[in-house]
């Protein structure tokens, strides 16, 4: 087999997303047949080559494993943790699942809800990547009852940490009464996954987040999966991902080539990104039916 880079090789053995990998390859935790590689571009010829990380020879998985958890609030989502507490890898090790595979993005230590870890790299990197923009839903109980003028400010960006964050779908899900007050309900999708992101989005308007579940990645969601509870995504979920990644890519090339020729004919008018992020068409994605199958818990 032809040499390929080193971050590629990793990935595509599911111990980490291109990213993660680069930074292993610069740590200096890589070696290649005894010899420790910190260049990124580096290659190798994963057929022939001794390939390492921390030790641990490399070898291509014999399958793809897609896993969906409900992360329960209290579980860091990272493979291992300095500080002892509990991961989301102790409930599927827990379950039974012996495969490397690792969390698909991140999920707060106090937030819950759907969760995607894998050990195809290659997938993962897709659906982590700001290009790609594939939407993700989340059900936010917030303190007091954001007004149409807050819910607009969500829609249209916050700036955080010097940049505004892109246009999400907010919508008023829910009011309910407390012994304090009303709280709301938003249902709220980002196409971005900045730390902390919609905690501070929330905080920016005057209405911190009391609870924040996620209920959907793109087309993945299930309504019976319980807090600990963990299954295989089926053929129909993983294509319906591929999918999801093509059309949000194909999108926004489609919508960057238009602004483009706009600007073109039109100058003297700047253009600007759209209020709210598409409900529908080409951008949009369509949850999936759950499939049959009792889920395993950790």
């Amino acid at each position: 087999m032809a040499p390929v880079r080193l971050q590629k090789i990793l990935s595509t053995a599911g111990l980490a997303s291109r990213r993660t990998a680069e930074t292993l390859i610069t740590e200096g935790r890589v070696t290649v047949n005894g010899k420790a590689v910190n260049e990124l571009g580096s290659k190798a010829d994963p057929d022939t080559d001794d390939i390492r990380v921390d030790g641990r020879r490399v070898k291509a998985p014999s399958r793809r494993r897609y896993i969906l958890l409900y992360k329960p609030r209290g579980y860091i989502t990272t493979r291992s943790d300095p500080e002892r507490r509990p991961t989301v890898i102790d409930l599927l090790t827990t379950g039974g699942v012996r495969e490397y595979v690792y969390p698909v993005g991140r999920l707060d230590y106090d937030s819950e809800g759907l969760l995607l870890l894998t050990s195809d790299g290659a997938l993962a990197e897709q659906l982590t990547h700001p290009r790609h923009g594939l939407g993700r839903e989340y059900h936010v109980r917030v303190r007091g009852v954001p007004d149409d003028r807050a819910i607009e400010k969500l829609r249209k960006g916050i700036a955080l940490d010097g940049e505004r964050t892109a246009p999400a779908t907010v919508d008023l899900h829910k009011v309910i009464e407390g012994t304090r007050g009303p709280d709301a309900i938003l249902s709220m999708v980002i196409y971005e996954g900045r730390n902390r992101q919609i905690r501070r989005m929330c905080e920016a308007v005057g209405h911190p987040v009391s609870r924040l579940r996620r209920v959907r990645i793109g087309p993945i969601t299930d309504e019976h999966i319980r807090p600990g509870e963990f299954r295989d995504l089926s053929e129909q979920e993983v294509a319906a991902l591929r999918r999801a990644v093509a059309r949000s890519t194909s999108a926004r090339s489609t919508s960057g080539v238009a602004r483009k020729h706009l600007a073109s004919r039109t100058s003297h008018v700047p253009t600007s990104p759209p209020a709210s992020a598409p409900r529908s068409g080409p951008g949009a994605t369509r949850p999936l039916r759950k499939p049959t199958g009792r889920p395993r818990r950790g």
